[in-house]
């Protein structure tokens, strides 16, 4: 994935990642990855002030149903993207095509079966990815 990301970013793609996730850990995986923390799009925990769990910030829109979407039209918007490649392995990842103009369906963790019959393109490790690259 490092490598995928790297390669993606000498092309002068931008790469954001956009997870049901919590912040906090998508973020430590963005700076992993040489993502910015302002292309991460993930749920954010919420504490009292005493510490204490509070929740979760339902502003957020990945915190909903169909919020992976809203981030990606909203990408869309503001650098006027022509076309955004969804990569995932999750049924939200995929419902997030359309606005998304295309769909990656990944199985390299886990494979969902819904995921892996429905993709146009089913992956299972990031090269074969690097591969389509480097034609």
């Amino acid at each position: 994935l490092r490598e995928l990301v790297s390669r993606l970013h000498q092309r002068g793609v931008q790469v954001f990642l956009v997870s049901g996730g919590f912040q906090s850990i998508v973020e430590h995986v963005a700076l992993q990855l040489n993502i910015p923390t302002a292309n991460v799009f993930a749920n954010r925990l919420k504490f009292y002030f005493n510490g204490e769990y509070a929740g979760f910030d339902e502003t957020q829109p990945t915190a909903e149903s169909g919020g992976k979407g809203r981030v990606i039209t909203h990408l869309k918007e503001q650098f006027h993207f022509k076309k955004v490649v969804m990569i995932g392995d999750g049924a939200t990842d995929m419902e997030a095509c359309p606005p998304g103009d295309c769909f990656i369906g990944f199985g390299g963790n886990v494979v969902r079966k819904q995921v892996k019959e429905k993709a146009k393109w089913y992956i299972t490790h990031f090269d074969e990815l690097l591969k389509e690259l480097e034609e």
